[in-house]
């Protein structure tokens, strides 16, 4: 008999605590210094790609501080959005709330208007590397004990040798196997491993 999963592991909400800082511990502590009121810069820009932090580091400042402005995907921003930046970078450099922005590229690579990129390159701006091998592994391992299971250096590996290695893949397969292992009243091991990411590929 299979015993009914219950929902005792939420995902951990993103806070500066949780985020796993790697070579991007400088930006990490501006953006805490931000989030405390205490940085003298206002306007702080966040650029890297995919799974590099980015969203996760506007979402736990915006929680630390909910005075500050924050805009994610400034790529993607239409004409209104881009003026309501525009403004709050100036009222940010007139003592107004602070700015957190993030994109996908530098301020000059942006596809913006210009006087919106050159207010985004103002202040400091941080580029988010990509987390390494050690840092990943570090992540499963600390996520799956707070989820309440252990993860054998077999299992981390393997993960990542047979995973797209960016955090929001790898946290969504740690939830399916936290389901599963429960579920099935089976340790997490290779075995298990493999049967779950070969359903995630079915499904």
């Amino acid at each position: 008999m299979r015993q009914l999963p219950l929902p005792i592991s939420a995902a951990a909400k993103p806070s500066l605590d949780n985020y796993i800082a790697g070579a991007n511990a400088e930006a990490l502590e501006r953006v805490r210094s931000l989030a405390r009121g205490e940085l003298k810069e206002a306007i702080v820009y966040l650029w890297g790609g995919p799974g590099s932090g980015r969203t996760h580091l506007l979402s736990a400042a915006a929680s630390a501080n909910p005075a500050i402005v924050t805009a994610d995907d400034v790529d993607g921003l239409g004409a209104a959005a881009q003026q309501g930046l525009f403004s709050a970078i100036n009222g940010a450099r007139e003592g107004g709330p602070a700015v957190l922005a993030a994109g996908s590229a530098p301020p000059a690579q942006l596809g913006l208007r210009e006087d919106l990129r050159t207010r985004l390159g103002w202040g400091l701006v941080y580029h988010l590397k990509p987390l390494g091998d050690a840092e990943k592994a570090l992540y499963l391992r600390e996520e799956a004990a707070r989820r309440g299971f252990a993860l054998s250096e077999e299992v981390i590996w393997y993960l990542l040798n047979h995973l797209p290695r960016d955090l929001g893949r790898l946290h969504a397969v740690l939830e399916r196997l936290d389901r599963d292992s429960l579920a099935r009243q089976r340790a997490v091991t290779v075995p298990l491993v493999r049967d779950v990411l070969s359903k995630c590929n079915d499904d």
